[in-house]
């Protein structure tokens, strides 16, 4: 596989996606996507010479608890491998667990790249609020003053919807992603490789009614996003991922951070992606894929130092003026599941409980075959990504993972 090149892929152009150029010796989430998946037939044993690995300097306190954890998760959840950083305010650490490939004890990658998915949308609407700090937009635009005639039918109606409900999920907008082929296991090996234009995947949606009025609900769809990034496109006359781009990736440095576009491998080091279609079904191997069914909602790719120095940048006040971030810490209750912790939506980012009392700020994200949860507290100086390589269909996929965020979270308050 070649190394990745200069540029980042237009879903409109031939270019090819990619970060800045890397060596394999150096340091290393669909949402719109995000397909449950049961526990795996084989689960490699745990290497203890290299399962714990840092990067950065040192972050030593709570590291030994997110190793046994991160253990806990392969070895109980039958994930084939997972990776964690964590930040507690005086340095990083990333340990890791499993295997990079099913079937072999090839060691998980240090700093591996992973598929982001719907963490992709903090990012976009990051980079909508920075256009309404500019006076270029505006939240309570609606979708038709930017996209005349592009929500209509159905009951779906672009003068009615505004911008602060794409990013919220509260426009009642139905999810395209159901209509997506890949999400059938018979279907996913036919239709990896097919292609989307946003327009496309917004057409799907609209094939069904709302769930409910503009406003008066909350339901995670990631039309909306679709469509946000279409928006970006009219409003500053770049693809969205330009965008992200110049005004996010570069001024971070994140140089392990990019749209995949039309691309459909993983730069190297990274471990091999698995997804379960069905409860007790196998796994089927899905690291290739196209993302395009994915675009401005999810198709970002990563590491977790990454992630994890984006997340505190946004916090930190770097991307975003006061005024910004305040309007995308503004939350709305979202409907609650079983015991999961409390949840609140803001705009492309979420507010969760703790068990130990306050909340954390993130926005998990699944594609077919990865996920990853996240939680930062203390604008952003404390967090945690953990990243599974195994995307599992059951309905508690993600307790253990999300538990490990907030203990992991909790012991650094």
């Amino acid at each position: 596989m070649t190394q990745p090149r200069n540029s980042v892929r237009d879903v409109h152009s031939n270019r090819d996606a990619s970060p800045n150029s890397v060596s394999t010796r150096r340091r290393l989430a669909l949402g719109s996507v995000a397909v449950v998946a049961a526990t795996a037939a084989l689960v490699m044993p745990l290497s203890t010479a290299w399962a714990a690995q840092t990067e950065v300097r040192p972050a030593v306190t709570g590291r030994t608890d997110l190793q046994r954890g991160l253990d806990d998760i392969v070895r109980n959840d039958g994930v084939v491998g997972a990776q964690a950083t964590l930040v507690n305010g005086h340095g990083r650490s990333s340990v890791y667990s499993g295997t990079a490939e099913l079937g072999t004890d090839r060691q998980m990658p240090r700093q591996g790249y992973f598929r982001m998915g719907s963490n992709t949308k903090t990012f976009v609407s990051t980079v909508v609020l920075q256009l309404v700090g500019e006076g270029r937009m505006r939240l309570d635009d609606t979708v038709d003053r930017w996209l005349p005639g592009v929500v209509k039918g159905n009951g779906n109606d672009g003068r009615r919807i505004t911008v602060r409900q794409l990013l919220q999920h509260t426009s009642g907008l139905p999810d395209y992603a159901p209509h997506l082929p890949i999400l059938d296991s018979g279907q996913f090996l036919k239709h990896r490789f097919d292609r989307y234009q946003p327009r496309e995947l917004v057409d799907m949606a609209l094939r069904d009614r709302p769930s409910f009025e503009p406003g008066k609900g909350w339901s995670y769809s990631n039309t909306g996003y679709i469509l946000v990034g279409m928006i970006i496109e009219k409003v500053t006359g770049r693809h969205w991922s330009d965008e992200v781009r110049s005004r996010i990736i570069e001024p971070l440095g994140l140089k392990h951070t990019f749209s995949a576009g039309t691309r459909t491998d993983l730069p190297q080091p990274h471990a091999k992606g698995y997804h379960q279609f069905k409860p007790g079904g196998q796994l089927i191997e899905s690291t290739e894929m196209s993302m395009t069914s994915a675009s401005s909602s999810g198709d970002l790719v990563t590491t977790s130092n990454d992630l994890a120095s984006f997340w505190q940048g946004l916090l930190g006040g770097k991307l975003l003026g006061p005024k910004q971030l305040a309007q995308m810490q503004k939350t709305v209750p979202t409907p609650q599941e079983g015991d999961t912790a409390v949840k609140r939506a803001g705009l492309g980012i979420f507010w969760t409980q703790l068990s130990c009392g306050g909340g954390s700020w993130s926005h998990s994200g699944g594609t077919i075959g990865h996920l990853n949860a996240n939680g930062f507290i203390g604008k952003g100086k404390k967090g945690v990504i953990v990243m599974r390589s195994t995307n599992l269909n059951k309905g508690d996929r993600n307790k253990r993972t999300d538990q490990l965020v907030d203990a992991t979270l909790c012991k650094m308050k």
